[in-house]
């Protein structure tokens, strides 16, 4: 079978540009020992790792494994939904919110073992404004936190990094107004966040709909209304203790499709990759969208 390895060589907190070779060639000792005919590609700008991806389905790759953090793995699976070609994930991120979703280990030559023994299955995927997600996608204060986290590229990342560029976020951030409308009702709220998940974490153990399930051919909605910041961070300690949904300010609701609107563009993120639409955007489930080795 071929295998292709896309590999972001500068994804984690301490990742340096020339890991690349040395992931590499790890995935080429472990994957070649197993007898498969391994292809691997170091990703060198946003989006590489999806058009490596597409050129990897047309060679007739039978795995795509995505060495790298949840923006690397979005960007190869938004490449592989419908087609049949099961992903694999060597997680080397800042949240590994999916990896860990599928208990799939940290370390990599583990990792690659893993994806070698497991069988293919479906999960479904999200897709908003047209992108494509696993994990979450949200609009709010998560989406600007994304946004601020993005501009730190080539520098430092990690949960210390996050955390500190979250606080001086939730510092000048005003709450947003929004028209949700799921099919079944319609409201409008003055939200903290509006988060459309698939999985049920962002990443380090952060659980934002803690009963989702990623083969319900369904979305988890779940939208906090506005706070201040004293309030906002009290509610964030729920999230590490999978009772966020408890909280009397957060509304959760199992959807299949939801349009939200709002009176000015509508900042978004995919798996914690920055995006940006008009003032409404749609979101729809893709049930068995995808097929994974985990």
């Amino acid at each position: 079978m071929r295998v292709t390895v896309i590999i972001n060589p500068v994804s984690g907190p301490r990742a340096r540009t020339s890991a690349g070779v040395a992931r590499a060639d790890t995935a080429r000792r472990v994957l070649e020992g197993h007898g498969f005919d391994v292809a691997t590609h170091l990703t060198e700008r946003a989006g590489h790792a999806r058009e490596l991806a597409a050129a990897a389905v047309v060679a007739g790759a039978g795995l795509v494994v995505a060495w790298g953090g949840d923006g690397t793995v979005n960007e190869v699976a938004s490449a592989l939904v419908h087609t049949g070609v099961p992903l694999a994930i060597v997680p080397a991120g800042s949240g590994n919110g999916l990896a860990n979703e599928l208990g799939i280990p940290r370390q990599a030559g583990a990792a690659l073992e893993h994806a070698i023994r497991a069988s293919p299955r479906p999960i479904d995927a999200g897709e908003i404004a047209g992108r494509v997600f696993l994990n979450v996608a949200g609009l709010g204060i998560d989406a600007r936190i994304a946004h601020r986290f993005n501009a730190r590229r080539g520098r430092s990342h990690g949960l210390r990094t996050y955390v500190r560029e979250s606080i001086a976020e939730l510092r000048q951030f005003t709450p947003i107004g929004y028209q949700v409308a799921t099919g079944t009702e319609h409201f409008d709220t003055r939200a903290f966040l509006v988060v459309i998940a698939n999985s049920p974490q962002y990443g380090n153990g952060a659980r934002i709909a803690p009963g989702a399930r990623l083969d319900d051919g369904r979305l988890d909605l779940v939208v906090a209304d506005a706070s201040g910041i004293v309030s906002a961070l009290w509610r964030a300690r729920r999230l590490f203790t999978g009772s966020i949904l408890r909280d009397a300010g957060v509304r959760h609701r199992l959807v299949e499709r939801v349009t939200i609107s709002s009176n000015a563009p509508i900042v978004f993120h995919v798996d914690g990759e920055p995006a940006t639409a008009g003032p409404i955007v749609e979101a729809r489930v893709l049930p068995g969208a995808l097929r994974i080795r985990a």
